[in-house]
């Protein structure tokens, strides 16, 4: 078992090459995530950020490189994936909610059908999520009944059912109505408050100059430029990067 301790990066990675037949996503690339940090992942659609953040739960594997979490090697074909996805929650753009369970039967699901846990302290736990995404009186409301921030925000809380030490957030808000938006990031903002370990690709620049520690800018699969928000969105050094804020700015 992998030793790791909370002064060592949470994530790592390392040289992290992805293709997709002769098509090279990842192109090399290494960046570190210390444990309560708020990463952000910009760029323009293609760029490869999406595969990353898939690549650090282990729904992609990548084709050389190393990427660990928590010390663990991510493409070690020993893994134990379970006890990855018990580390590592993921929020998709697709909320990905079954549609025939309820929101509190959603949340509940993975603890009790995946990690066998007690169905009463899982419910538990799922109605003080519930309580957490301000979705209180939501409890038996179907998917369907739900607006696309409402559903996003009960796909929070289904990965943090999981009580999960870091969360991957993959342009959650892309799908959603504007005025739906806020109420999204409000959570998640709150998650980072609390301490949560945070990796999100976003394209809401107003967001990762609030939240985010560090800013990546990837282009054609590699990290063009990285730095604080300030130094990223306010004094880009490189053009790719001037030439991209100056679309979504």
């Amino acid at each position: 078992m992998a030793t790791w301790t909370p002064d060592e990066p949470m994530v790592r990675l390392h040289d992290v090459h992805k293709s997709f037949g002769q098509i090279e996503v990842l192109k090399g690339i290494s960046f570190e995530v210390m444990k309560g940090e708020v990463i952000c992942i910009i760029g323009p659609s293609g760029s490869g950020k999406s595969t990353l953040i898939r690549c650090i739960n282990a729904l992609v594997p990548i084709n050389s490189g190393s990427i660990t979490v928590e010390g663990q090697e991510v493409n070690d074909a020993a893994l134990d994936k379970l006890a990855l996805r018990r580390k590592v929650g993921m929020v998709f753009q697709q909320y990905n909610l079954f549609p025939h369970k309820t929101a509190l039967q959603n949340i509940m699901m993975a603890p009790i059908h995946v990690l066998k846990q007690d169905r009463s302290e899982v419910e538990a736990r799922a109605r003080a999520l519930i309580k957490k995404v301000r979705l209180e009186g939501k409890e038996d409301a179907y998917p369907g009944e739900l607006s696309g921030g409402q559903q996003q925000r009960v796909a929070i809380a289904r990965s943090l059912a999981m009580r999960p030490d870091l969360m991957l957030f993959d342009e959650v808000t892309a799908a959603l109505d504007p005025e739906t938006v806020k109420e999204v990031l409000v959570t998640i903002r709150e998650l980072a408050g609390e301490g949560m370990t945070c990796i999100l690709v976003t394209h809401e620049m107003g967001f990762a100059r609030e939240l985010a520690n560090h800013i990546y800018f990837t282009d054609q699969g590699v990290i063009v430029e990285h730095g604080s928000p300030q130094e990223i969105l306010d004094h880009p050094r490189e053009a790719r990067t001037k030439a991209f804020l100056e679309q979504v700015l």
